[in-house]
């Protein structure tokens, strides 16, 4: 099955050019199904590139899927038109009292700063507790993936040397859990962080899972409550080219600037990306809708609690 989409949404066009299947809400409105409703808070600046990297990877399950954008009250992106946020988002003020299925929350370009320090922490706290009794299953990603474990369990930060950026070697210590249905030994994940979480302070946690690590990375997946929520220290949704728009635009004006490691072929950055994240990034997002959304949400939405 496709994606539901908001009409005229940007991703629907561009992913179509890849010959990806994507439905837009009036056609969706014909079929009688109950899709499931996943709610993404965007917290890139390029709001745009995000959902279409999500979307990217949510078109492969075979459920219909209701895809809706949720955005801060406390916050005004500046990289993104203010037509196109009027147009696909809503507060979260307008959509506390709805449920969904599937909640997905995304980085962040604010992890040196103290979690209290940013601007729309109240606001973002609000919608974690929120998430709790309203969403089945809860993504964190990224910036959101540290903020959430300190929000809910009090897993602090810690700064690193220098910015992880870079493809890196990831491998579960559980590997029959069903996020991992398919998975090899050894799975590449991108990262691109200035902070990273402590593996001690994971497992001193009795509440949390630590499910994915690398010697090079460190804690990469963390799993609480028995799959409602995953904090993902990586970027598996990230395209081909991030990174290197990424590297690109940062050198010559930062002096913290490194190649990306395990990324250009060769570790040369006139050669492409070499994509190595691409097969499990599929997967996982598959298996989660499938074996923590889909198999895991009431049918009657009204009883998610």
């Amino acid at each position: 099955m496709p994606l539901r989409l908001p009409d005229r949404l940007p991703a629907i066009e561009l992913l179509k050019q890849e010959n990806i299947f994507v439905m837009d809400a009036s056609r969706a409105h014909a079929q009688d199904i109950r899709p499931l409703r996943i709610v993404i808070l965007n917290l890139m600046p390029l709001k745009i590139t995000t959902e279409t990297d999500l979307v990217r990877l949510l078109s492969n399950t075979p459920l219909q899927l209701d895809i809706n954008f949720m955005k801060l009250k406390s916050h005004t992106p500046k990289n993104t038109p203010i037509e196109h946020m009027l147009m696909f988002y809503r507060d979260f003020e307008s959509m506390r009292n709805e449920k969904f299925d599937g909640m997905i929350i995304t980085g962040a370009p604010v992890e040196q700063l103290d979690y209290e320090q940013v601007s729309y922490w109240d606001e973002i706290s609000q919608i974690f507790a929120w998430a709790r009794t309203h969403v089945t299953s809860t993504l964190y990603i990224c910036w959101a993936a540290q903020a959430g474990l300190y929000y809910h369990y009090g897993v602090p930060k810690y700064p690193l040397a220098k910015k992880m950026f870079g493809i890196f070697p990831q491998r579960t210590t559980l590997p029959r859990l069903p996020i991992f249905r398919g998975f090899d030994d050894v799975f590449m994940m991108p990262h691109s962080r200035h902070t990273e979480l402590h593996r001690e302070d994971i497992l001193a946690n009795p509440a949390l899972t630590l499910i994915a690590e690398s010697p090079e990375s460190g804690v990469s997946m963390v799993m609480a409550r028995n799959g409602r929520e995953f904090f993902i220290t990586g970027h598996l949704e990230y395209a081909p080219d991030t990174l290197d728009k990424e590297y690109r635009r940062d050198k010559g004006v930062r002096d913290d600037v490194e190649l990306p490691v395990n990324y250009y072929h060769n570790d040369d950055p006139s050669e492409p990306p070499v994509v190595s994240w691409r097969a499990h990034a599929n997967l996982l997002y598959n298996n989660w809708v499938n074996y923590y959304v889909y198999q895991e949400t009431p049918y009657d939405i009204s009883k998610i609690e």
